[in-house]
């Protein structure tokens, strides 16, 4: 009998160690290190597509004798999803999507296969029946003819039904639930998953099926498992938003095909989740009369301009205390900008509550939307409204000065797209702005804090 090999895994970064170790040399966090067996058998991979075939050599070769071929992409229904990957599905990608859980993942996908009748999908579910995912399908109202389920965990009896019905698209529902035979460790330990992602990262590669991965995510927000889980993928995506409510971001972290600056907006319905094109229109309220404390702001997310609501409360602190709570933007950046109003134009919010909130859930990190939150905290300041004309788009320095920002001409069409009739810029913005462009819009550059409250409050 074979002795039996273990070692110690990092359970945060999936270092390895021959013994113990009561903090991790890589990341440098307590108490993560676990003990497993790793004593493999001397079989033959669990995928390998051309069992007689003699195996090929890699040969070096001149870098201007490589030929650049154009890739071809599956195209999916979802154009939303079609805009983060890059213009659609690579042949032999691996994606890894995690996000946090009953944000909508397997919704998400289990959507996707079911719109995709011209590919045979198989599901694959480690954590659902065939009849939970047959109730979910029928409340998404959609069907296929070429969609397969398998609910199974153990990673050789997948591969034989993928040999038995070549499937052109597959789905791992979810990585931490597949276990090889070849590790004696339980499912969801750093050497299954490194095992089985790899397995299935060979399968993709030899076969050039795309493979989808779905991963649970950790307390800290980030994907569990090894690091090295998402260095081998070639597509990492995070599915964010906030369950209460209907907002959903589809975001690439990681991208070999594409740009990770794009990103893919949904809304959570009853019925599944609805592709958001035109996210200001949803992210604007219309009201009928003005209310004070509220600002647009031309953000962007990636690439794609934004117009968000920006709701700000001010009031007489009445516990002595004053508070300072935000929603969906930095608080410390928050008590940077109250700080700036009161340092540079004199206003007397030290002794306030102040709340911010952005519409619609949805978490901005853009500097540009710095001058919609202090017009908002001024608006409900002094009650006055601000006209819902008027759009935003600058970042506040310490100095109470209004900085550039970058896109800037996709800020103002976005803008004039949506009806608005000025913006309030920054006036360093102007060099090599051509203002012609815009006949529907008013642009007004300025470059004090002091000069925005004159032109609004006047």
């Amino acid at each position: 009998m074979a002795k039996v090999k273990t070692s110690f895994f990092c359970q945060n970064c999936g270092a390895q160690a021959p013994k113990w170790t009561g903090r991790c040399p890589s990341c440098g966090q307590w108490n993560t290190f676990v003990e497993e067996v790793i004593q493999r058998s001397e079989d033959t991979p669990v995928w390998k597509k051309n069992d007689g075939a003699k195996k090929k050599v890699a040969q070096a070769q001149l870098l201007n004798d490589v030929a650049i071929k154009d890739e071809h992409r599956i195209a999916v229904p979802d154009q939303e999803m079609n805009r983060v990957l890059g213009g659609g599905l690579v042949p032999g990608s691996l994606i890894l999507m995690g996000g946090e859980p009953g944000i909508g993942k397997s919704t998400l996908l289990l959507q996707i296969a079911l719109s995709m009748k011209k590919q045979s999908v198989l599901y694959i579910s480690g954590e659902e029946s065939e009849q939970q995912i047959k109730m979910r399908a029928d409340r998404l109202k959609l069907s296929s003819s070429s969609f397969f389920i398998l609910t199974e965990t153990s990673l050789e009896n997948i591969f034989q039904q993928i040999s038995a019905m070549q499937p052109q698209m597959l789905i791992i529902d979810s990585i931490q639930t597949i276990f090889s035979n070849k590790i004696e460790s339980s499912p969801g330990s750093v050497s299954q998953i490194r095992e089985c992602a790899g397995e299935l990262l060979r399968f993709a590669k030899e076969s050039s099926v795309p493979v989808f991965l779905i991963g649970h995510i950790t307390k800290d927000g980030t994907i569990a498992g090894p690091k090295i889980l998402e260095h081998m993928v070639d597509t990492v995506l995070q599915f964010e938003g906030d369950r209460h409510h209907v907002y959903r971001i589809l975001r690439a972290i990681k991208n070999r095909f594409g740009s990770t600056a794009e990103i893919g907006i949904y809304e959570m319905q009853g019925s599944g989740l609805r592709e958001v094109s035109n996210p200001s229109e949803v992210l604007i309220a219309n009201r009928e009369e003005s209310m004070s404390g509220v600002a647009i702001s031309a953000t962007m997310e990636g690439i794609r301009p934004m117009l968000i609501e920006t709701q700000a409360l001010v009031s007489s602190a009445v516990y002595g205390t004053p508070q300072r709570s935000s929603t969906g933007f930095d608080l410390r950046r928050l008590s940077m900008l109250l700080a700036v109003l009161e340092k540079r134009c004199g206003f007397k919010l030290g002794a306030k509550d102040v709340f911010l909130n952005i519409a619609g859930g949805i978490k901005v990190e853009d500097p540009a939307i710095d001058l919609a939150v202090i017009c908002a905290v001024l608006s409900s300041s002094e009650d006055i409204a601000i006209s819902p004309r008027i759009a935003f788009s600058g970042e506040v320095g310490l100095s109470g000065e209004i900085r550039p920002v970058t896109r800037i001409e996709q800020r103002i069409s976005e803008a004039e797209k949506m009806g608005f009739e000025e913006i309030l810029i920054s006036k360093y913005n102007l060099k090599g702005l051509d203002r012609s462009r815009y006949k529907a819009i008013k642009i007004i550059a300025v470059s004090k804090v002091e000069e925005v409250f004159g032109h609004l409050f006047a």
